[in-house]
């Protein structure tokens, strides 16, 4: 069976597992779900590259950041036992929108995801398809420069609807920049549930 990568932005799952799980995230393995849709293709998962970042810590953190942070460090020491899974942190900004409310927003998760992207050819030398799993017009002159100078294939896995402007809305410009597309579902996730041990 053909070996591949798996790349996750999780900042794009994020906003889905709250849809399916109306209002509530899903939560489900990563790795196991990294499988899941490789198999889909024919193809046994090689390595799950992982890209989130902490949440949000003030100069001096309040009882909340304190424990999101604690949260989010004991999710990383638990995925982190998995030699077949790496895991890329940016950080978190706080912003006020145009509306006055606070938003919070991830930074150089891309860079990191395209500069793991620049480097599969020299790092997985057998590698030639690998998925993608967000929804970022971002990653379109990555896919685009690994397809024509390494020869790679990049299958992505997203998540869109049809309404304009919306969190799901979907430029075609990255579909058509990838080999093939697929559309998540529910069950994708829901299959992939996390064992107790």
């Amino acid at each position: 069976m053909e070996e591949t990568l798996v790349f996750i932005d999780e900042g794009f799952l994020d906003k889905l597992l709250k849809l399916f799980g109306g209002g509530k995230r899903i939560k489900f393995d990563k790795f196991d779900f990294a499988k899941r849709i490789a198999k889909k293709q024919n193809f046994l998962c090689k390595h799950l590259f992982y890209y989130t970042c902490p949440p949000f810590q003030s100069d001096k953190p309040t009882k909340e950041e304190a424990e999101r942070k604690k949260g989010h460090d004991k999710f990383i020491t638990a995925l982190s036992k998995n030699k077949d899974l790496t895991i890329m942190e940016g950080r978190c900004q706080r912003i006020l929108n145009e509306k006055g409310k606070l938003e919070f927003r991830q930074k150089g998760v891309d860079t990191l995801l395209t500069i793991n992207l620049g480097h599969i050819k020299d790092d997985f030398p057998e590698i030639k398809k690998i998925i993608l799993v967000s929804s970022d017009t971002d990653f379109c002159p990555i896919i685009r420069d690994i397809k024509k100078r390494d020869k790679i294939e990049v299958i992505l896995y997203t998540y869109f609807d049809r309404k304009r402007r919306s969190k799901f809305s979907l430029s075609n410009e990255l579909i058509d920049c990838c080999s093939n597309y697929f559309r998540l579902t529910k069950e994708d996730f829901t299959s992939c549930p996390i064992k107790k041990l």
